[in-house]
């Protein structure tokens, strides 16, 4: 893991940090040697995962407070760091909603496009530009299974997912011989108290393994430079194999609905 801190630089940011993968992936690039910025919107948990980086980790954790949600955040945040150079991105944030389509505000739908998609690409372009300018760099995107297709019941979740993966597939493309790495993890459920605090029912029996936050970051930090984007998990590989290569695609689509449907009483 040292390794990284000499492939990309000293300093990295993790937006969306307060706990569940964010917070597995502050402390893997604390293990690393890495100084932190923490980014997230709630201050007391996240100001409690600093110090419990310091004291373990013995590096320098700063907190950024900021609603991803609003649309000048990643402004907010650039002011913030000032002159800070950002050698590796992690963008974990993100903003759901279980339900029918038409049964949420617009505004929230709003909020969810803006934390998914808006402020990551913003971010990608600042501070990925930063990065170009030296040479070296890492941006990783927390993107889902569940933007593969159409979700039912996921609506906006899923179609902000989607333009994740893409988006990091591409600036991998155009990014690659410049020194960035540019890598969207595809997830599928993960054991974060956001999915806990959601009270799904127990998945069928062949459904993929819920995996844990650390084994979707160890995985995520172990492709870095080597894929465009992947799938975690043997079970999601599987699951996403079937869904995408051999399944029709109106099959998949409603084996995705039902699904959410059946596992959130809907």
């Amino acid at each position: 893991m040292m390794a990284l801190k000499q492939k990309y630089g000293l300093l990295a940011l993790v937006a969306g940090a307060s706990e569940g993968i964010g917070a597995a992936f502050s402390h893997y690039l604390a293990a690393a040697g890495m100084d932190l910025i923490l980014v997230a919107r709630r201050k007391e948990p996240l100001e409690q995962l600093a110090a419990l980086l310091r004291n373990k980790y013995l590096i320098n954790v700063e907190c950024i407070n900021c609603d991803l949600s609003e649309n000048n955040a990643a402004q907010t945040i650039k002011e913030a760091i000032n002159d800070k150079e950002i050698n590796l991105l992690v963008y974990n944030a993100a903003l759901s909603y279980i339900g029918r389509f038409e049964q949420n505000s617009i505004e929230y739908h709003n909020k969810i496009a803006y934390t998914n998609m808006i402020t990551p690409m913003n971010m990608l372009h600042i501070f990925g530009e930063s990065m170009l300018n030296n040479g070296s760099g890492a941006l990783i995107i927390m993107a889902s299974l569940a933007g593969f297709q159409g979700s039912g019941y996921l609506a906006t979740y899923a179609a902000t997912k989607a333009f994740s993966r893409v988006l990091a597939e591409s600036l991998w493309y155009e990014w690659k011989n410049r020194g960035v790495d540019v890598i969207a993890c595809c997830a599928g459920a993960t054991s974060t108290q956001n999915f806990i605090d959601t009270n799904p029912e127990k998945a069928g029996f062949f459904a993929p393994r819920v995996q844990t936050p650390e084994e979707v970051v160890e995985e995520c930090m172990n492709h870095l430079g080597k894929k465009p984007s992947f799938v975690t998990g043997r079970g999601n590989k599987i699951a996403s194999f079937i869904m995408q290569k051999l399944l029709p695609r109106k099959m998949a689509i409603n084996i995705m609905g039902d699904n959410t449907k059946k596992m959130y009483r809907l």
